[in-house]
């Protein structure tokens, strides 16, 4: 079989699907060229471009877009000659959804229910063609380890307000954790569209006067090594797709609580979920006090869950056979 790889963000989630891809049938992947004249370049590239992807779709017995974004607008404004299959993980049901003519797009991968239903109330009349794979992790990237408790909250991501960084360092002062022996650990770099919230973030612990608990570490090289730091992984945003940061610290080891960002219950149980940060520091005292026994035996529950659904190996290969049944239709 011949697919088609369209993709223009991110490979982080993909390489995996990509590799299961190869090992059943010829995969191409897009890449249109660079116009390299001075004059009339946007109008020749647009021209360029659109000719690239009309016959990159038509050579191709189906064309799997990962991420619904900007490219799956443009072919779908196409005449329609071959079968598409997308993925759609969030910030494309923001940005570019309206955009897309759902019509040319014969199966919707989305990565939870709470996606399935925010689409659907969204875009209706596309129910047929969605079909719900959840975000993935390689558990053999993230050895499992058991935490000795010493009291350290973890958080990684990129710091932009969607992740409420500021707000858990907020909480973690007026719950009085800092005085109480806990360390926070933020991992992350700025975002290019919100440097004034990654240098407020950054100054908040100096203002409250609680900068030496509270260790910054950038961009993560190495997740693996900063999950090793963090017994309480905490994922504090008010949206995700189905977060892969809070898997692989459960994965490797970490305990976890989330708020209730839609879609948090497909991952963890609702005893680690909540709204407040008063019921946060409620859920890291309940599990401060339990055994040490105790403590290793929920970590291992929440690691079964996850490792249950969310492990790359199964989610690779049914997103290999969906795109199979979709060519072969």
């Amino acid at each position: 079989m011949k697919i088609g790889i369209v993709i223009n963000e991110t490979w982080a989630f993909f390489d995996e699907i990509y590799q299961e891809l190869k090992k059943h049938h010829a995969v191409d992947v897009f890449e249109p060229p660079k116009i390299k004249f001075p004059f009339f370049r946007e109008r020749i590239q647009k021209k360029q471009f659109e000719y690239q992807l009309r016959n990159f779709l038509s050579n191709h017995q189906v064309v799997f877009f990962e991420w619904a974004s900007e490219l799956l607008a443009f072919a779908t404004q196409l005449p329609k000659t071959t079968s598409i299959v997308t993925r759609l993980h969030r910030y494309e049901l923001y940005q570019w959804a309206n955009q897309v003519d759902w019509s040319k797009v014969d199966q919707i991968i989305l990565v939870s229910e709470a996606k399935r239903r925010e689409f659907n109330a969204r875009f209706p009349g596309n129910e047929r063609k969605i079909c719900v794979l959840p975000e993935a992790i390689n558990p053999e990237r993230f050895p499992y380890e058991p935490r000795i408790f010493q009291k350290n909250i973890g958080i990684l991501g990129h710091l932009t307000p969607r992740k409420r960084v500021y707000e858990l360092i907020l909480a973690f002062y007026e719950l009085g954790l800092d005085k109480k022996g806990y360390h926070l650990h933020i991992g992350g770099g700025a975002h290019p569209r919100f440097l004034d919230y990654h240098d407020a973030v950054i100054n908040l612990p100096v203002r409250l006067g609680n900068d030496n608990k509270v260790t910054f570490y950038g961009h993560i090289q190495n997740p693996l090594e900063f999950y090793k730091k963090v017994d309480i992984f905490i994922s504090n945003s008010y949206s995700e797709g189905l977060q892969v940061s809070p898997m692989e610290a459960i994965v490797s080891g970490c305990y976890c609580f989330a708020h209730q960002w839609p879609g948090a219950e497909e991952l963890l149980p609702e005893e680690n979920l909540f709204f407040t940060d008063r019921e946060l520091g409620s859920k890291i005292l309940e599990y401060e006090n339990l055994s040490n026994n105790e403590k290793i035996q929920k970590q291992k529950n929440i690691r079964d869950r996850v490792l249950e659904k969310c492990n790359s190996a199964l989610v690779r290969e049914n997103i290999r056979k969906s795109i199979e049944e979709v060519a072969l239709q």
